[in-house]
């Protein structure tokens, strides 16, 4: 049976932990620190930009966070004691959950099914009492995972030019209105929106105080905007394609097939002298 995506604080709480590895998805440049400062009892340590991606100089090749290679990431796996049939909750300390869910689908893309995100992360973990501590921990020994490509569907900047203006495809851009106007670009050269992309906020997947909406609220809200366009037919991207994971989490969570993910993202189009398209 399938478990759900998303876990809460008091799931957690009772969890019988023997084959459990919870890790703390970092992002920002005091993440670990504050990981040593404190962590989720037992939970270990990954990196977004050190762990989770290849990061590039040039944008234009594969966009702000690239992928790393399989081989890199089944020794970050193996190094936290992953192996096929581990179960892992990991979570961010920022309760929108956005390095998590980045985590979260790498983990489903080499085969892990049982992967789950701590609904709110590690603020609602306080808030529900969790034990938090900053205890050094000893990751579990596993075999090193083996696979050959990346399991969940992926989309390239090639596919995207070709199909974006097409009615029977569907893309989606997860981030903030003001950034796919282009009124503001706080981190890429260009601002605006690749043509024909529709614009949905991740953080219309969250309630007011950082948790998931209802898978059934979530559903309602999807389904209208896919309109039985099928998920093969849709791509969804961010600026670095690692929000895009966060609606991902969220339309798995609703109950609906993972679609595409750009990887990419707005940092590689931008980058690559493709048409731009603005709201202003």
């Amino acid at each position: 049976m399938k478990i759900s995506p998303i876990i809460s604080a008091e799931e957690l709480a009772s969890l019988d932990r023997e084959n459990v590895v919870i890790v703390d998805a970092g992002s920002g440049g005091s993440a670990y620190e504050k990981y040593l400062e404190e962590h989720i009892d037992g939970a270990l340590y990954v990196d977004l930009n050190n762990d989770l991606a290849a990061i590039s100089k040039n944008s234009k090749d594969g966009g702000r966070h690239p992928l790393p290679s399989l081989e890199k990431f089944a020794e970050v796996l193996q190094h936290l004691g992953i192996g096929k049939n581990t179960h892992v909750i990991v979570y961010d300390n920022k309760n929108a959950s956005i390095a998590a869910s980045r985590f979260w689908w790498m983990l489903r893309s080499v085969g892990i099914e049982n992967v789950q995100v701590l609904n709110g992360g590690i603020q609602m973990a306080k808030e529900k009492g969790l034990l938090l501590n900053s205890n050094k921990v000893a990751p579990k020994t596993a075999d090193k995972i083996s696979t050959q490509d990346w399991k969940l569907p992926r989309v390239d900047l090639n596919f995207v030019e070709q199909h974006s203006e097409d009615p029977e495809f569907l893309v989606i851009d997860v981030r903030e209105k003001d950034r796919y106007d282009g009124r503001t670009e706080p981190i890429d050269e260009i601002a605006g929106h690749i043509p024909g992309a529709v614009n949905v906020p991740f953080k219309e997947n969250l309630n007011d105080d950082g948790t998931f909406k209802s898978p059934e609220i979530l559903h309602e809200k999807y389904a209208k905007l896919l309109n039985n366009i099928p998920s093969e037919n849709t791509a969804i991207h961010c600026g670095s394609g690692v929000t895009a994971c966060h609606t991902l989490l969220a339309l798995d969570y609703a109950g609906f097939e993972i679609p595409n993910l750009y990887v990419g993202s707005w940092s590689e189009w931008s980058s690559s002298d493709k048409k731009v398209a603005t709201n202003i």
